[in-house]
């Protein structure tokens, strides 16, 4: 039998997937592209005309590295968020930042907590680095803010990941809450608060920063409301020590040139933002009202999407989703206990939402038969 390089055992006993199947994966199985593409929160909206003609001006110099300390975004998210650069990390979005810090706070068989059903590519970093993932289920289709820090207690937990607004379920805590919740963390446990959302989300959600602390790493990213997903760039703030860190482990050339003058000329726009934070607003009672319409439960969302409670059980959701998909409508659901009965809607252009509404009850009906006949 021929021999190979052995990997490590810890990288020989993971399976071999993915946090997410792609759209484009998913077309080509389908061998036809998606007539709309409303499931991975991107926006559809797309990113500022401004950033559009900074990057057309920049590419002429894409034959250069990207500077490796991310000067002049970091000098510029400072001023926006009125903290010293040096409170800020830059990384190739809130996923290469998680991966980072996992690295730098796990070791192999290290407790860490996080909700079940939560976003999947924390759990996947959490097994590639070897720490022993604890989920604390949801409450009221929010994230349970008690029986984490419950369970950070019990564990003794090194980390403790809260998305706030939440993805999968698009809720959220008012501040005093999360705020209540950081009061109440031991000093070694470090909180990983997602704010990817925060943008579309009411200002009363979101506590003001705090960069005293070393055990509070805030994430954000401009995969979101400032349409920018394709080039991977988010940021930690966090106290300086903290953020220091991150330079021991970080890819240094990872984040491009372009996705830097991308990232600077979208936090420059601050109307086009405001405007793109009113159409998802809009777009999110549209779906709504879609959803009710076809005898579906729209949750309440601080994000740019909305789940859609099916009112029945995980399999009665899928196979509206699979019918959607099959219709070329792209949307996901989550998939962990209670929470699989709905579906999840990202907000988009006019179009493809006309698109969805269309082929919904036809989704609807489908699943129906499918179920009365099993």
């Amino acid at each position: 039998m021929q021999q190979r390089p052995p990997l490590t055992p810890l990288a020989a006993s993971l399976p071999a997937t993915v946090p997410f199947v792609g759209p484009e994966a998913q077309e080509r199985m389908r061998g036809q592209p998606f007539r709309a593409r409303l499931g991975a929160n991107e926006s559809g909206f797309g990113p500022s005309p401004r950033v559009v003609e900074a990057m057309a001006q920049a590419a002429a110099d894409m034959w250069k590295y990207g500077d490796p300390e991310n000067f002049e975004l970091k000098q510029a998210l400072a001023r926006h968020l009125g903290v010293a650069p040096e409170n800020i990390a830059v990384g190739e979005g809130i996923d290469g930042l998680l991966g980072l810090i996992v690295r730098l706070h796990i070791e192999p068989g290290a407790p860490v907590v996080s909700s079940l059903g939560a976003y999947p590519t924390f759990n996947y970093h959490v097994a590639g680095f070897g720490g022993r993932l604890v989920t604390v289920p949801y409450r009221n289709d929010r994230e349970d803010l008690d029986g984490l820090i419950e369970a950070v207690r019990r564990e003794n937990a090194a980390l403790v990941y809260v998305s706030n607004p939440d993805n999968p379920m698009g809720t959220w805590w008012e501040a005093a809450e999360i705020e209540r919740f950081i009061a109440a963390l031991p000093e070694t446990t470090m909180l990983i608060l997602d704010e990817a959302y925060g943008e579309t989300a009411p200002a009363s959600a979101i506590p003001a920063l705090d960069v005293t602390r070393p055990n509070i790493l805030r994430l954000r990213t401009f995969s979101k409301a400032y349409g920018l997903a394709g080039l991977r760039c988010g940021y930690a703030i966090g106290e300086t020590e903290a953020i220091r860190a991150f330079d021991k482990v970080r890819n240094h050339f990872g984040m491009t040139r372009m996705a830097q003058t991308a990232a600077m000329a979208a936090l420059a726009d601050r109307a086009y933002l405001r405007e793109v934070v009113d159409k998802v607003a809009t777009c999110r009672n549209r779906i709504a009202a879609i959803a009710e319409a076809h005898g579906l439960h729209p949750l309440p969302s601080a994000t740019n999407f909305v789940t859609l409670d099916c009112g029945r059980d995980g399999d009665y959701a899928l196979k509206i989703m699979q019918a959607l998909i099959a219709r070329g409508i792209f949307v996901r659901k989550p998939m962990a206990p209670v929470l699989d009965r709905c579906i999840r809607v990202s907000t988009g252009p006019a179009d493809e939402i006309a698109l969805f509404e269309a082929e919904l009850a036809g989704a609807i009906a489908e699943a129906s038969r499918s179920c009365a006949a099993e």
